[in-house]
């Protein structure tokens, strides 16, 4: 076996981030520099999903945890191993804290995993980052697409 993982922490709230993160993977919206998803179903589990890392081929992944606001997995098969990509969002001081795990078990995990691993992990601050941009901007209460925004001057009651 194989694993890393990334953890970084946003003002947005778990709900914030969850719905970002489901926009992300259910290929309603893009993060910038991010990975595309496209779903063949509802945003469950079994649910198969075809990902497009950027300037890479795309694979097929299956979803085999999903609880709103708290975790996410999908799985990934390549040959004799399996990738397993989590992520965990924890409620923190003023925000959450999410945490991006990989995992990489199977035959040959632990010759593959030291290579395999770093190469397909290097974009997850990357990711992560994108992934906060979409929270905060739908979370922040001066943002100027809100027309009951009361700084927006085109808001005619004010």
């Amino acid at each position: 076996m194989w694993r890393t993982e990334y953890t970084a922490d946003t003002s947005a709230t778990p709900a914030a981030v969850w719905a970002a993160f489901r926009d992300i993977h259910t290929g309603v919206a893009a993060a910038a520099g991010g990975d595309v998803f496209e779903m063949d179903g509802a945003f469950t589990v079994g649910t198969e999903l075809s990902v497009t890392p950027v300037g890479q081929d795309t694979f097929r992944s299956r979803i085999i945890e999903l609880a709103p606001n708290e975790r996410y997995a999908d799985e990934t098969t390549f040959g004799d191993v399996v990738l397993t990509f989590r992520h965990v969002f924890t409620p923190s001081d003023g925000g959450t804290r999410v945490t991006h795990e990989l995992v990489i078990t199977g035959q040959d995990a632990d010759e593959i995993g030291p290579g395999l691993g770093p190469e397909i992990s290097a974009d997850f601050p990357e990711a992560m980052a994108g992934l906060f941009a979409l929270a905060e901007a739908s979370a922040d209460p001066a943002d100027p697409a809100d027309p009951a925004d009361p700084a927006d001057p085109e808001d005619p009651d004010h």
